[in-house]
């Protein structure tokens, strides 16, 4: 693979998900008792599609950056570096992405924030012209 070795295991190629992602994601669960965690890997480049997590109370994202380099980025706001030790908090109805920078592996722990009524919106792809230009 590489010689990208981040603090938990990479696990499976993603692809259960893999029409929501631009470029290749691993996905390892970490729990799905009470909060569920997630650990997912993206190799460079690779992003997911806007999205939005709803939720009628409660609900959202955490993610915590854990290796490597990432971008998060919500609608209408400037784009974050994540790098390890960042931690976003993103609640129930922003739209968003995240994914690996172009030149860097990145991992994230993704925690669902428990909430009722809880689904996933997957939209559009970030475009390749809106990628390349973050800085």
């Amino acid at each position: 693979m590489s010689d990208y070795t981040p603090t938990f295991p990479i696990g499976e190629p993603n692809t259960a998900f893999a029409e929501y992602f631009v470029g290749q994601s691993f996905l390892t669960m970490l729990t799905t008792e009470g909060v569920t965690i997630g650990n997912v890997t993206f190799k460079p480049g690779c992003r997911n599609n806007w999205h939005i997590h709803h939720a009628s109370s409660g609900g959202g994202q955490i993610l915590l950056c854990t290796d490597g380099s990432g971008w998060y980025q919500a609608e209408g706001e400037a784009p974050v570096s994540m790098t390890p030790g960042t931690v976003v908090s993103i609640p129930a109805g922003r739209k968003h992405w995240h994914g690996a920078k172009a030149d860097s592996w990145f991992t994230h722990l993704a925690v669902e924030v428990p909430g009722e009524d809880t689904s996933n919106e997957w939209l559009e792809p970030v475009t390749d012209e809106h990628y390349e230009n973050l800085s």
